[in-house]
């Protein structure tokens, strides 16, 4: 009897103790995360190259519009090289309003609709439910 109330608590422990450390490893993978990410996107920030636009013409084959210094080219890169298609005035470049980066949702904010469409699809499933009675 005692055995299995002692064997019990082991087991609880055991299971907080992981519990406790898996928590540690995603809580240091996070700040790991956001550190590259900010360390990247401060280094891409000020440079002279820019990828303005991209397009996939294959599974492994690109057009490219992209800025360095004050030029602009078009190039296709594939998968072992890169060529130069052409150049391009900056008059001919059509710059959007914001960049892919910026116009792409954040994780919160992409999280927060995703929880929204799953609560809606509870209550209405929920819904169903009570129409069925």
């Amino acid at each position: 009897m005692i055995l299995t109330v002692v064997s019990k608590v082991d087991s609880i422990v055991q299971f907080l103790t992981v519990l406790i450390i898996f928590v540690i490893v995603l809580g240091a993978t996070w700040l790991t995360t956001r550190f590259v990410a900010g360390f990247q996107k401060g280094k891409m920030q000020g440079g002279n190259f820019e990828v303005i636009d991209s397009f996939r013409i294959s599974q492994n084959k690109y057009m490219e519009l992209i800025r360095i210094g004050n030029r602009y080219l078009a190039i296709a890169v594939c998968k072992d090289t890169v060529t130069v298609l052409t150049e391009l005035s900056e008059d001919e470049v059509i710059r959007l309003e914001s960049s892919p980066a910026d116009a792409s949702m954040q994780f919160e904010e992409f999280f927060k609709k995703a929880k929204s469409l799953v609560k809606g699809t509870n209550r209405k499933a929920a819904d169903e439910h009570e129409e069925d009675k």
